[in-house]
């Protein structure tokens, strides 16, 4: 017999379409509501408790629900309650960094399972990276011993412009007639969308991190890396624009300066208030002259990594580019707090890892250059999800696609 699941894939009609239709409702609800009565759930969907009792019999055969037994009730015939089997379906989360990957499982309830940090891959836009990529996913799910047909969906993040409408990459592994996640779906056999890096990481945040602990619902999440991007959650939904890529914050040209930024034009934040501006401004300095701590044959391939390391050990170099590195941004999110006015600025990504040494001065720019009114109502955190915001986010997204449902 078929899963509800597997259904979800075939061209059904009529009664079995419907059926199917009304069974995704009760899971999506479970998933939402963690257990429920038949008479909740026919309240829910204003169906009769033979038509509901039936499906929950039918799903129960599945291995997707579970009765959990009598519960406590005021009065009369105590009911059953219903919930899901955590087990039953699993969600794949893969955030792709420019040298390294992060992948993560979660289960039907949320729960993570598994999640492995800074795997070493190298992103470029050639079928290589691609192939490559798909093979650390399929040496992943081989390692968690779980069934791939458990397996029920993929978000894969990946950095710049992403249509996750579409499924189109247009950075990224664009070199494909099709949209990217049908050549992944055919690789790898599991339904997949993909999401810039960034939003799925303010995703992540808001829903597992330190924004859930607050309950903001405008939020502005900042992911400091090798470049500069940002997820926007207003309303506590994530924003995405017109064309779906808003949130390019290093692109505002912010700077009168005359480095060329990997977009093409000059001026831009990304080229000094990131991690690869931190790189160029660390090599530059080092040859007029300064001292560092970091030795002389880590230079020539001189990573982000190497100097928050470095930072976090007291070089003094390290520690006063990201000062200057920090006032900078500080400017740009200034800049933001006075247009959205946001309850909550997020500092996540690589960068975000020195702490108060970027947050400082950070926070000092913002007293200066935004309105006090909105810089007063407007709190700066660090990321609390880390390294894993971008797989949660990405697991959450791909759930909450595939257990979505018409009212």
């Amino acid at each position: 017999m078929k899963t509800t699941f597997e259904e979800q894939n075939d061209q059904l009609s009529g009664m079995a379409y419907k059926n199917m239709s009304v069974k995704k409702i009760i899971i999506s609800y479970l998933a939402n509501k963690s257990s429920a009565t038949i008479a909740d759930l026919c309240k829910e969907m204003n169906l009769s408790i033979p038509k509901v009792t039936t499906l929950i019999s039918t799903l129960i055969k599945e291995g997707i629900v579970k009765d959990f037994g009598k519960v406590d009730s005021t009065g009369g015939r105590k009911p059953n309650v219903y919930g899901l089997i955590p087990d039953s379906g699993f969600f794949l989360g893969v955030d792709v960094k420019h040298s390294y990957i992060n992948i993560g499982l979660i289960d039907l309830q949320k729960t993570t399972i598994k999640v492995t940090k800074r795997i070493p891959y190298q992103l470029s836009n050639d079928k290589e990276a691609f192939d490559e990529l798909c093979k650390l996913i399929k040496e992943f799910i081989h390692d968690t011993s779980i069934p791939q047909q458990k397996i029920l969906g993929m978000g894969i993040n990946l950095p710049g412009r992403i249509n996750h409408a579409t499924g189109h990459s247009n950075s990224f592994f664009n070199f494909y007639e099709v949209p990217v996640t049908v050549i992944i779906e055919k690789e790898l056999g599991i339904k997949t969308i993909i999401e810039n890096d960034s939003r799925a990481m303010a995703y992540g945040e808001f829903s597992a991190g330190v924004v859930m602990e607050e309950e903001e619902e405008d939020v502005l999440f900042l992911n400091l890396d090798y470049g500069i991007g940002m997820g926007i959650v207003l309303n506590k939904k994530l924003y995405y624009g017109k064309s779906g890529f808003s949130g390019e914050l290093g692109h505002i040209p912010l700077l009168d300066n005359e480095i060329i930024c990997q977009c093409g034009k000059k001026g831009c934040l990304e080229t000094v208030a990131s991690g690869q501006g931190l790189i160029r401004m660390f090599k530059a300095s080092v040859a007029a002259g300064y001292s560092t701590t970091i030795e002389n044959d880590k230079l020539a391939k001189l990573q982000v990594a190497d100097i928050i390391h470095a930072a976090n050990n007291d070089d003094v170099l390290s520690i006063e580019l990201l000062a200057k590195m920090g006032e900078t941004l500080g400017r740009g999110i200034a800049t933001l707090i006075n247009i959205f006015n946001p309850e909550l600025v997020v500092l996540g990504g690589v960068l975000a890892e020195t702490g108060e040494l970027i947050q400082l001065p950070i926070k000092s720019a913002l007293n200066k250059y935004s309105l006090s009114m909105m810089n007063n109502d407007t709190k700066i955190k660090l990321s609390k999800l880390g390294e894993e915001a971008g797989v949660i986010g990405s697991c959450l997204l791909i759930r909450n696609k595939l257990l979505a449902h018409s009212a």
